[in-house]
């Protein structure tokens, strides 16, 4: 008999909504307003400083609704806003500054749905509110770290040309080059001249020396190079923080506009968009005393390093490798179960560090951490003061040639490892960056518009609503029910998605969406009309109904998803949360239009012998 689904087809629809609806559960039950307390790279979050916390929330009379540590985080969860912003003052004046304490929404969904990995689906920065952040760049350094580069690669050159030079050093913003003779002075201009583009050579035979200076194009194209390369690996560090459609951009000269809807980790946003880490791999300095060179007395070609572990380590001046040729890094452990990073090197850092070691075989290697902070302070022409931080944090023996792939060990925690197996995978900052403001988007806003768009979605369905229910009848209330479970199905994919945001936009995708889902349901049905007309039993109406207007559905459907995944391709922000819902929505309406009002109409009228249909 006509119209009515296998067993299979129907267990199918089942638990297709069934899913949808748990992944879209979470989003009933809101966020808790939290205030989070990170460890920094000098700290850890222990039982102690929960004491801490809880004695000072006693003091304020505040009962939180629970404190959670986690690794190096301590998540506490209020009732409100006004013991969120009264608790992190305190928790800032109990703590000082070896803790970065942040305020945080943190989603208030049950342990049963967590377990299942069911979340709430992330909402935009003009919805939830988020992070704004004005970050400038500081371009002396920017400056410093490319002439240093090019100091190194003219002392290279020099070396495989066999020609002898007293010294090679940087003098503002030129390149000095000191050669031994006569000889060896005309030798090393007859080979710079014209060598390196963007740079015109001065020459000084009397003081037999070789001046690389940089014209202003080349400064330009530097400091243009710098900005660039510092938005490009900002947004690999916000991927890596898995913020969804953040907006990274260039203000000006030498700033750079972060902004981080839904962020749901604050403080390690600030952490990790502000830190300027990079490793440099020398040879350790054996030959000579490390207490004389305490003692003033440090060897020419040699520098005196902190060591982490306590005294001081002797390393020579040659740079093997930086970590701008690291191109993956992952933390893990080691086989005593100490967390190590493990370093991928790209064809030239291979090269570089299989050459190095090569003929360093059993003498010991330094990894030299570099960080910038900065001081709070500008200088004379109102640039920002960083204070350069440097520390080895390893010296490990060469045991056997290296290549590509090495590890690091010696670090204090897994947070730690974890953290600088980040900044190395998602790349060295070129200049180091100060976050100069920071806004936070408050929810008033976020709330305004959340409810001005639910006030559009629910006059759009109501309206659909009522003009389906008078015009087809009982068929226009099967109708009704797929749109209800079309949006069910599109929260609950938009939350299971890692990568999507709800955007004001995406909103109105959503409305879009529910007049496209309902179209549908009118081509059936008025297919239905047609073959009812045609004299055809009620049974073989619907039959055909459904099969007739299935090329249409299709042909219409397919038309537009090719138009949303092109603003997906090539938008950005705003269009791109625009195209992910109305596509997501055109797919789900499919469904509902199609194979949900189908399931419903043969359950209720398939396999029955009637005469009239409700249409």
């Amino acid at each position: 008999m006509l119209n009515k689904f296998p067993l299979w087809k129907n267990l199918m629809v089942i638990a297709i909504l069934v899913i949808a609806g748990v992944y879209a559960l979470p989003n009933l039950y809101g966020e808790d307003f939290a205030v989070q307390v990170s460890a920094t790279r000098t700290t850890s979050i222990d039982t102690q400083v929960m004491g801490r916390v809880e004695d000072t929330l006693a003091e304020l009379d505040i009962a939180p609704k629970s404190i959670v540590m986690e690794e190096d985080q301590l998540l506490i969860r209020l009732s409100s806003d006004n013991e969120q912003l009264k608790a992190r003052e305190a928790i800032m004046q109990e703590l000082g500054t070896d803790y970065v304490v942040a305020l945080n929404l943190a989603p208030a969904t049950p342990d049963w749905l967590a377990a299942l990995g069911a979340t709430p689906m992330k909402l935009g920065l003009d919805l939830r509110g988020g992070v704004h952040f004005l970050m400038e760049v500081d371009m002396n350094e920017a400056m410093r770290k490319i002439l240093g580069q090019m100091r190194d690669t003219v002392r290279t050159e020099l070396r495989e040309e066999r020609i002898r030079y007293t010294s090679i050093e940087r003098r503002d913003d030129d390149i000095v080059v000191t050669l031994r003779t006569t000889e060896d002075y005309q030798a090393a201009e007859n080979y710079l001249d014209g060598l390196y583009e963007g740079y015109t050579l001065l020459e000084d035979e009397a003081a037999r020396t070789l001046t690389l200076r940089m014209t202003e194009t080349k400064i330009e194209e530097t400091r243009d190079y710098a900005i660039s390369q510092n938005v490009t690996i900002l947004r690999n560090r916000v991927n890596e923080l898995g913020v969804a459609e953040p907006l990274v951009q260039r203000q000006g000269a030498e700033r750079i506009v972060v902004q981080l809807p839904g962020v749901q980790d604050t403080a390690r946003a600030k952490e990790i968009l502000g830190a300027t880490a990079t490793l440099e791999f020398r040879l350790v300095d054996d030959q000579n005393s490390v207490r004389e060179a305490e003692m003033g007395r440090v060897p020419f070609g040699s520098e005196l390093y902190p060591n982490r572990n306590g005294g001081n380590v002797l390393l020579k001046e040659d740079v093997i490798l930086t970590g701008d040729h690291i191109v993956n890094a992952n933390s893990g452990f080691d086989e005593n179960q100490r967390p190590q990073v493990n370093i991928s090197l790209d064809g030239v850092g291979g090269d570089k560090m299989s050459l190095a070691t090569r003929d360093n075989v059993g003498k010991p290697m330094a990894t030299l951490f570099i960080e910038f902070k900065t001081t709070g302070e500008r200088d004379q022409e109102g640039d920002i003061i960083f204070e350069r931080h440097e520390e080895v944090i390893n010296v490990a023996t060469i045991q056997a040639r290296l290549g590509s792939s090495f590890r690091i060990t010696g670090l204090d925690s897994v947070q730690e490892a974890q953290n600088l197996a980040l900044l190395l995978r998602a790349g060295a900052l070129i200049a180091p960056i100060q976050i100069v403001e920071e806004r936070t988007v408050g929810p008033s806003l976020g709330q305004e518009n959340i409810n001005m768009g639910i006030q559009a979605i629910v006059w759009g369905f109501v309206l659909v609503l009522a003009f389906m229910v008078m015009y087809y009848k009982k068929f226009g209330m099967v109708a009704n029910l797929a749109l209800a479970t079309n949006l069910i199905l599109i929260v609950g994919v938009m939350s299971m998605i890692p990568g999507a945001t709800l955007t004001l936009p995406g909103m109105a995708g959503i409305v879009l969406t529910v007049g496209m889902a309902v179209d549908a349901n009118v081509l059936i049905f008025e297919r239905i009309r047609e073959e009812i007309k045609a004299k055809r039993s009620p049974q073989q109406a619907i039959h055909h109904g459904y099969d007739s207007a299935l090329s249409t559905i299709a042909d219409a459907n397919v038309t537009t998803l090719i138009a949303a995944i092109i603003l997906f391709a090539i938008g950005t922000g705003p269009i791109k949360g625009f195209a992910v819902t109305l596509a997501i929505g055109i797919v789900t309406s499919m469904f509902t239009s199609i194979v949900g009002t189908r399931a419903v109409v043969n359950a209720i009228w398939g396999g029955k012998r009637i005469d009239k249909l409700s249409v």
